[in-house]
């Protein structure tokens, strides 16, 4: 994962430690939908693992992955809506950044 800013200034962003890379890199419902796939994060699906799957605190996940408890409840935000919006639109759900993905979903 490369560190970006979203503009011109300000410093790069801390990049988030992730003990645990999941074993599948998409999920395809059936039926797919003939849409784009919506494209989840890395650093948002650690997050998602951390507090909704392991049951931790945002603080502690947030220490965890070396990041502020703030930004853990961004990333929550984004991946929650993500997946909402993959399993309502019957859309492709594709883990990683858009430049890393095949598209033979």
């Amino acid at each position: 994962m490369h560190r970006r800013r979203r503009g011109s200034r300000g410093r790069l962003p801390i990049q988030p430690r992730i003990s645990e890379h999941p074993k599948a890199d998409r999920l395809v419902p059936d039926p797919v939908s003939s849409e784009t796939p919506i494209f989840i994060d890395k650093a948002e699906l650690e997050a998602l693992r951390l507090v909704d799957l392991v049951g931790m605190y945002q603080e502690k996940a947030g220490r965890i992955m070396g990041i502020s408890r703030g930004t853990i409840w961004r990333l929550l935000v984004s991946a929650r809506k993500k997946l909402v919006q993959s399993i309502y639109e019957a859309r492709p759900l594709v883990i990683g950044h858009p430049s890393q993905a095949n598209n033979d979903y």
